[in-house]
């Protein structure tokens, strides 16, 4: 089932999972983990920003090990975001270091 929630309107959520490669260092991950800070300070569009290592006791998550979670105020900012300049900049650094990444969009009720 695919569901695409462009018509409902409210705070736009961008969850995004990443599971680094073994080959990556300690310090190239915290270099991306500010980089994924600093680019949230440098768009606009983005109202919130948190992020952290996965602790879950499930262990249901698949070696996915950090979550970043972006808040926009509407679809329209999410739209802004994800061909930004910046935003580019920062996949491209991050693309060599990744193993596996998983994106969830939804609008927050």
């Amino acid at each position: 089932m695919t569901s695409f929630a462009s018509a409902e309107t409210g705070p736009y959520r961008h969850v995004v999972l990443f599971q680094f490669k073994a080959s990556a260092t300690a310090e190239q991950v915290a270099g991306l983990e500010q980089a994924f800070v600093e680019l949230s300070q440098k768009i606009p569009e983005v109202t919130d920003f948190e992020w952290g290592t996965n602790v879950s006791p499930e262990g249901l998550a698949e070696d996915f090990t950090h979550c970043f979670l972006v808040t926009f105020k509407d679809k329209s900012g999410l739209e802004a975001y994800l061909p930004h300049p910046e935003h580019q900049a920062f996949v491209a650094k991050l693309k060599p270091l990744l193993e596996k990444v998983c994106v969830v969009d939804y609008v927050a009720r």
